[in-house]
């Protein structure tokens, strides 16, 4: 038979036991069981039933003792379930039922599982009825889902967003943070010229410097502009404020061309840092597939860099809210007003880094104009920090300062050198002969450009770059003498820096011609510029420590800093260095503003033809060192050494 539910509102116990007063009043009160079968069995195949979905084993009665069908008791709690339908609460008796003569309730506990592994629990309480054959039956009503549920409502959960955890610089601040973007959009019925009105776009958009990245493509457009409704707004390119004003005067009185403003969480430039930091965004659908608990569609996640490896931690706990929602005439839900159940969101926790805002944006202006893939790092002497950690060109997807694993070329020979000085194979002005081509079992070594020097002081093949004469010296170092002092500058080691990184694989071994090509950088040895600068400032601190650039949350395991270094040894090294700039292959560096900058210059075979160079040059000035890589840059000269210059002026200037 259907089933109908009296309109109620008083208490929903009040309201199923008003038919059974008399009987109350009359009968005293007994606790426990009454006779045979209690009502025991009968609380606990509802409990059972309404879990499992099938209640057949219970009878059931409406508050005024006419029959349900347990088929209609069974639809109702799904549907006053609603979004909880699919996963039914875990539920328990609590106690012995109470009998009142043909009257017993039973307390019992319902527990939901929420999403994000909340929980929420509550006490009801049944009331059954024996009936003419001593059975009891349960009186069934839709308080017993929860109190406050009525006929025709169903429980709806919400989720409440937390607010992001930020990124942090050196000194505590926000990196991404609200800043003002200007959304050039076109109204179609406003544009007098739509060819002309494009092309005047276009050239205002490829002026802007530095060069938006990638180029706005406005290929589309008309076709966009014919679809759109008359007064829309046609969406073009969000910028940043500091780009708008730079075209403004070109475009802002362009017939149809509208500027509405507004802010969004951005980093101070476009590039800064951006693949270390990683970006973003909202929730892809593989996100959604591989965290169905975590995300909903519409979230902000966090993908690559910091943003993706914190995420959880940034990204904080989103809050729930259990409420009640009902149906209207027309078949539309609409809220109750019933607040059932809230758990307030987490905000994510900041992750703080070492990363200098000024020093950043110097690298990053340094590879600006670097069309090739390009990295610098730069390091604090001091105590290791990274300063900054550029990518180009432009806003980088992949963190080549950190992860690339190329050949260091001749900037491997401040390696060497140091291992030959350690084992007394060379002094300053002792001399070692530079010839133009040096043969090891049958392969030829020869210079940048072919270039000789003959018999000179040792100094001078280190400032000029000789790989004749470290292919030479390569048997004093001995099989593994490479790779033992490449380990003191903290090459190969198991660096923890909340982050990844490769730290080198340095050459050992191997035959004579391999340690020939080794002892300038080429043969199998691979380092990251991280690494790079990291062996750099241990050259001029005098030990090697581990880089750092996440401070909180603080990596687990750092590595232990190195051994001193020689400093009979060290002095030799760092004077060659610094003649490298006064006298060598980096005297484009020379006049640069900010004190003396020491440095070593590379460039690196990566196969086997001659003409495919990286480029290379570390060095450092002050308390800052740093590693340039320029991928395909042709001789160091050539680009290395030039982008070095323009983080070095543009560090000055932001002093």
């Amino acid at each position: 038979m259907p089933v109908s539910y009296p309109d109620r509102r008083r208490s929903p116990v009040r309201a199923f036991l008003a038919p059974l007063t008399a009987v109350v009043l009359a009968a005293g009160a007994l606790t426990g069981c009454s006779g045979g079968d209690g009502p025991e069995g009968s609380v606990d195949a509802f409990l059972a039933g309404w879990r499992s979905g099938d209640l057949n084993a219970v009878g059931f009665v409406d508050p005024t003792g006419a029959k349900v069908p347990a088929s209609e008791v069974s639809k109702v709690i799904k549907e006053l379930s609603g979004e909880l339908a699919g996963t039914p609460p875990t539920l328990r008796r609590a106690g012995d039922p109470t009998i009142t003569k043909d009257i017993a309730t039973a307390g019992y506990r319902v527990e939901w599982a929420l999403p994000q592994g909340a929980k929420w629990a509550y006490d009801r309480q049944l009331s059954l009825r024996r009936g003419g054959d001593d059975k009891w039956q349960v009186i069934w009503e839709p308080a017993l889902v929860h109190e406050q549920l009525e006929a025709g409502e169903r429980l709806t959960v919400a989720r409440n967003g937390a607010t992001r955890g930020s990124i942090l610089d050196a000194a505590g601040q926000p990196i991404v943070a609200p800043r003002k973007v200007i959304d050039v959009s076109v109204q179609p019925n406003q544009v007098t010229d739509v060819p002309g009105t494009i092309a005047k776009l276009d050239a205002a958009f490829k002026a802007v410097r530095p060069p938006i990245t990638p180029p706005v493509d406005l290929t589309d457009l008309p076709k966009r502009l014919a679809s759109a409704k008359p007064t829309a707004l046609v969406g073009v390119v969000t910028l940043r404020d500091e780009a708008y004003q730079q075209i403004k005067s070109r475009i802002y009185d362009l017939p149809g061309v509208k500027f509405p403003s507004g802010e969004r969480q951005l980093a101070p430039t476009r590039e800064f840092a951006r693949a270390l930091l990683g970006s973003v965004d909202e929730a892809t659908a593989d996100d959604l597939k591989a965290h169905p608990d975590r995300y909903r569609q519409g979230d902000l996640v966090g993908h690559g860099g910091l943003q993706g490896r914190y995420d959880e931690r940034l990204g904080g706990t989103a809050g729930l809210t259990v409420s009640v929602t009902r149906t209207r005439p027309d078949g539309q839900p609409e809220p109750a007003g019933k607040t059932l159940f809230t758990v307030e969101p987490k905000p994510g926790e900041p992750v703080k880094t070492t990363l200098d805002v000024a020093t950043q944006n110097a690298a990053d202006t340094a590879l600006r104009g670097e069309k090739r893939r390009s990295a610098l790092v730069a390091t604090r002497i001091s105590d290791g920090a990274v300063l900054a950690v550029a990518n180009g060109p432009g806003p980088a997807g992949q963190n080549l300062a950190f992860t690339a694993q190329v050949p260091p070329g001749s900037t491997f020979k401040m390696v060497s050198t140091l291992g030959l000085l350690d084992r007394g194979a060379v002094t300053l002005d002792g001399k070692v002969n530079c010839p133009k081509t040096y043969p090891v079992e049958g392969r030829s070594f020869k210079n940048s450009d072919n270039f000789e020097l003959g018999s000179v002081p040792f100094r001078t093949d280190f400032a000029k770059s000789c790989n004749t004469a470290f292919a030479f010296l390569a048997p004093k170092l001995g099989a593994d003498g490479l790779a033992t002092t490449g380990r003191q500058l903290g090459l190969e080691g198991d660096w923890d820096l909340g982050v990844d990184a490769f730290t080198g694989k340095v050459s050992t071994g191997g035959s004579a011609a391999e340690r020939a090509a080794a002892a300038f950088g080429q043969g199998t040895t691979v380092v990251s510029p991280l690494a790079m600068a990291g062996a750099t400032a241990a050259v001029a601190r005098g030990h090697w420590e581990q880089p750092k650039v996440v401070l909180d949350p603080a990596p687990a395991k750092t590595a232990e800093p190195g051994p001193e270094l020689k400093a009979s040894s060290l002095g030799p090294l760092r004077t060659m260095m610094r003649e490298v700039v006064t006298a060598g292959t980096a005297k484009a560096l020379a006049d640069v503003p900010g004190g003396p900058v020491h440095g070593k210059t590379g460039t690196a075979e990566y196969d086997n033809d001659p003409k495919h160079l990286h480029s290379w040059f570390v060095g450092w000035q002050g308390d800052v060192a740093f590693a340039v890589f320029v991928e395909q840059g042709g001789s160091s000269a050539a680009s290395a050494v030039p982008a070095a210059e323009r983080f070095l002026r543009a560090l000055s200037a932001a002093r």
